[in-house]
């Protein structure tokens, strides 16, 4: 489905709302987010259906049931007008609250370093208790990349396609993959079907993203040596907006990291960046995902009018 000018509409004023809005505290403290409630729902579907026989039928299961829950509910909620649509479409982006969490961590290393792990470990979940200066703003500047692209311009691609329901059903394989598309012994087979169906949800947003990015950055002649370096992330996504941002920042990213106390020796993205890296990196971080999330508005605003 090709997005309309009033799907355009909507899309651009549910981007404005959440930019001046972000995570209202005064309300998310009475009420569950509708984030929280899907992941409730994963958490119920891996304690009811991830035991037994046939863990992969039963994630297949699982996941399409979430996934047609998701779209029918969307479905309904599309029914209450274009006003209730915009409110509940800024409820599910996430940009101003990605940004605050992760200038935050730079306000937190500036002040120490272990307020800096502490700050970085709400954001990533890496093993953050050696980290020094570099390896906590390399985290932060990964995490922003990445959660743009999951957090942001996804949900924004997916209402623009299919409406509440797309954005929905997105939302809900995002959250799902998040808590169960891990290659553990747990979730191996069981998380599978999230995994894969959330690469696949994921496939074109991702190089939206890393395109936004580089356009907005100045890097886009470099297009090939950021496929080339996205190529080398273990997923075949999150790679994209992480080497545009790399590239665009000339700055190093990802290499050698701990999770669960192993060592894990990942190559570089752009390896000729810099790699002794400052608070200030991810204060440029920030301001390059406002970039991006401006000509993004931008396009939203194109389709509207034309």
């Amino acid at each position: 489905m090709a997005p309309d000018r009033g799907g355009a509409l909507t899309l651009l004023l549910a981007l404005l709302l959440d930019a001046a809005l972000g995570e209202p505290r005064w309300l998310w403290s009475r009420v569950p987010h509708p984030a929280v409630l899907m992941g409730r729902a994963v958490a119920w579907c891996d304690a009811r259906f991830n035991t037994g026989d046939a863990p992969r039928l039963r994630g297949i299961a699982a996941i399409a049931a979430l996934t047609l829950a998701a779209g029918m509910l969307g479905a309904v909620l599309s029914l209450l007008g274009p006003l209730a649509e915009v409110v509940i479409a800024a409820i599910l982006l996430a940009q101003r609250s990605l940004v605050d969490h992760v200038t935050a961590v730079a306000s937190a290393l500036r002040a120490s370093i272990a307020d800096g792990r502490s700050a970085v470990a709400m954001i990533v979940s890496r093993d953050t208790t050696a980290m020094d200066r570099s390896a906590i703003a390399r985290a932060a500047i990964e995490s922003a990349a990445e959660n743009l692209s999951d957090g942001v311009i996804a949900p924004a691609f997916w209402f623009a396609v299919a409406g509440l329901p797309g954005l929905l059903i997105y939302k809900a394989v995002n959250t799902a993959d998040s808590m169960i598309g891990y290659r553990s012994p747990r979730y191996l087979r069981f998380g599978w079907a999230a995994a894969r169906l959330d690469d696949v949800l994921n496939l074109i947003p991702a190089r939206l993203t890393a395109a936004l990015m580089a356009l907005t950055n100045g890097c886009l002649s470099d297009w090939r040596a950021i496929a080339r370096d996205a190529a080398k992330h273990r997923s075949p996504n999150a790679g994209w907006p992480e080497a545009a941002l790399a590239h665009g920042l000339n700055l190093a990213l990802a290499g050698p990291r701990s999770y669960d106390g192993t060592a894990q020796d990942f190559p570089w993205v752009n390896a000729a960046g810099r790699k002794h890296l400052l608070p200030q990196d991810i204060e440029d971080a920030a301001a390059a995902l406002w970039r991006a999330w401006g000509a993004g508005v931008a396009l939203a605003v194109l389709i509207a009018l034309f």
